[in-house]
């Protein structure tokens, strides 16, 4: 798996329209927080119980095939590590993940999207 700032998968998308971007975070966060234009939602895990979604590859299969290159972000970077590790399992050969994620770090604060991420850099994105 490779990894990139968001402004690097910004480029990377433009540059290679054949890829797909997956927004791995909750229903709820994609919904309601937002979430980058043009990316997909499958969980990676989701409440009330937060298990990991068993269905995620098959759900990522039908959208990517395994032989595109499939960019995920979430949150801030961690649970998209997560999917894309169980995606190149899966035998997915292009896997990126969006270092700081769509809201970035925490800050001294405890607030994300003071710190870096997608919003952050002023990447489009888009609130239902």
């Amino acid at each position: 798996m490779k990894h990139l700032k968001p402004l690097e998968a910004q480029k990377l998308l433009q540059e290679q329209p054949q890829a797909v971007f997956i927004d791995c975070r909750s229903e709820m966060e994609y919904l309601f927080v937002g979430h980058p234009v043009g990316a997909q939602h499958v969980a990676w895990n989701d409440g009330p119980d937060w298990e990991v979604n068993p269905h995620f590859v098959g759900q990522v299969k039908k959208i990517a095939s395994m032989h595109r290159p499939v960019v995920l972000i979430c949150r801030s970077g961690h649970r998209s590590i997560d999917a894309g590790l169980a995606l190149e399992e899966a035998g997915f050969k292009e896997v990126y993940n969006v270092l700081e994620g769509f809201e970035g770090p925490l800050d001294d604060s405890h607030h994300r999207g003071t710190l870096g991420g997608w919003r952050k850099e002023g990447l489009p994105w888009e609130q239902l």
